[in-house]
């Protein structure tokens, strides 16, 4: 499976459990409160419904029919009370290994050796029409991860 095929893939089970509208916590309905380790493990599951092999792991987040090792990172500018969360974007750009930043995760996927491919798979949320323009963030994270942490990516899906 090319990469396109599982973002485009990902991209419609999470829009089909978000129109479940899913109750996390106290927040409202809707997976944008949800974290990273129960996104994913809905992405796993919801893959493995379409006959697509995945598990979560440790590391990587998801392992994708034995051949791709998904690292997953949360992009949320706001909480569920509308305001502007504080340090929101920290998750992308430290670019120390070990760190839980995106540039982290990527530097860790680097070092695996038993899977054939690597992404990184960034959900964002926002609102429409967007509040905050996250092409800043995205653009930033390339840069660092490029010219700093010394990261081969390839074009942005």
């Amino acid at each position: 499976m090319q990469y396109g095929e599982l973002i485009r893939l990902v991209a419609d089970l999470l829009k089909e459990f978000d129109s479940t509208k899913p109750v996390h916590k106290s927040f409202r309905p809707g997976i944008g409160p949800f974290g990273e380790p129960q996104i994913v493990a809905q992405i796993a599951k919801r893959l493995v419904d379409n006959g697509v092999g995945a598990k979560t792991k440790r590391t990587p987040d998801l392992a994708v029919n034995l051949d791709w090792a998904i690292e997953f990172k949360i992009v949320r500018p706001f909480g569920d009370n509308g305001k502007e969360a504080e340090n929101w974007s920290v998750n992308l750009l430290h670019p120390y290994a070990g760190n839980v930043s995106l540039i982290g995760d990527a530097l860790k996927l680097s070092k695996l050796t038993e899977y054939n491919r690597r992404g990184l798979f960034l959900i964002c949320y926002e609102h429409k029409p967007p509040k905050i323009d996250l092409e800043p963030l995205l653009a930033s994270f390339e840069l660092i991860a490029r010219q700093i942490a010394h990261i081969q990516l390839s074009s942005r899906h």
